[in-house]
């Protein structure tokens, strides 16, 4: 394989939990040493991709290349692919040193090059001083650098990442993405890394993926999909607002959105008004039920709940209308959920 060529490519995938459908027909590729980060809401079906590629489940269609070689039907112990999941799933009785020395333990390397092995990967993640402790001695931030150790020692040719922050404490999140990132960058990796954390997807990734119901809706570079939505549904999932305005529905970033008490914008009437530590927050209800955000400044009075208000905004994103017969499921999916 030229280094020109994808190490992974997917090509028609499909997957069923029984007689629903779970994946429709998925097509990607992933470069040699790639951080592919793939974006969704919960149930999309991101895991059930994860563990297909795994060799954890079965497709009903397509097939899965690695390096060129079609691993489709191969089990998951012969296929060179790591599943590293939420739960860091560490030997509870082994120590660090332990868990991290198990996959070149496996694949018979000689005491020396364990040692180094493992020596390497506690560097490169942070784990030094460390190495005599058990899991129930380390925090949850801790545990998943070596989870990831582990998974690194195994030397595999695709890692896949499936939520691996998910459970770990907000302070410790933003330091554990960056040290997990130059892990990967340093070890070569190629990886795929899903999330349904926006801001973690658009920061980590390489390239992003937007998967919707089963469905892979858009992929290019973090800036560019961010940028470019393209559809309501991925306007919302990134944090925009979707608005009707004279040149049709448009997506606004709640930063560039403004309100008066005149004008000709969308009506909107003020639900929640706060801050969250040097922003102001308004959440807005528009007349057909929009939920809709602005952020900015702290600066004056806060608005009143139930004032009405006109919106208009410096910059938005023209959007493709709906599929026929979805706009009303839109709707009532609602605006911004920064759940």
């Amino acid at each position: 394989m030229s280094s020109s060529e994808p190490i992974l490519r997917v090509e028609g995938l499909s997957a069923a939990w029984g007689r629903d459908a779970v994946l429709h027909h998925l097509t990607f590729e992933v470069d040699p040493g790639e951080l592919f980060v793939l974006l969704g809401p919960n149930g999309s079906g991101k895991s059930t991709l994860l563990r297909c590629l795994a060799g954890l489940e079965s497709p009903t269609a397509g097939r899965i290349l690695l390096e060129g070689r079609d691993i489709s039907r191969l089990p998951a112990h012969r296929r060179g692919v790591v599943l590293m999941f939420q739960d860091a799933a560490l030997f509870p009785n082994r120590t660090v040193y332990e868990n991290i020395a198990y996959a070149p333990l496996l694949q018979r390397r000689s005491r020396a090059e364990v040692e180094d092995e493992v020596r390497r990967q506690v560097e490169l993640v942070g784990l030094a001083g460390l190495e005599d402790r058990t899991p129930d001695h380390l925090s949850g931030g801790e545990r998943q650098r070596v989870a990831l150790a582990r998974t690194l020692a195994a030397r595999p040719r695709m890692v896949l990442l499936d939520e691996p922050f998910a459970s770990i404490d907000p302070e410790a999140k933003a330091e554990l993405r960056a040290d997990f990132r130059s892990a990967l960058r340093s070890a070569g990796a190629s990886a795929i890394h899903v999330t349904h954390d926006r801001p973690e997807g658009l920061f980590l990734g390489d390239r992003v993926g937007l998967l919707f119901d089963g469905r892979l809706e858009r992929v290019g570079s973090p800036h560019g999909v961010f940028a470019d939505p393209g559809s309501e549904r991925a306007a919302r999932f990134l944090g925009y607002n979707v608005l009707s305005g004279p040149e049709g529905t448009v997506a606004v970033d709640p930063r560039d959105l403004h309100v008066s008490t005149d004008g000709g914008g969308p009506e909107l009437s003020v639900v929640a008004a706060g801050t969250t530590g040097g922003e102001r927050l308004v959440i807005y209800r528009s007349i057909d039920g929009e939920r809709v955000e602005s952020r900015g400044p702290e600066e004056g009075p806060l608005p009143l709940t139930g004032q009405r208000v006109r919106a208009n905004w410096t910059r938005s994103v023209s959007l493709a209308p709906p599929p026929q017969g979805t706009a009303k499921d839109a709707k009532n999916r609602g605006g911004l959920d920064r759940t």
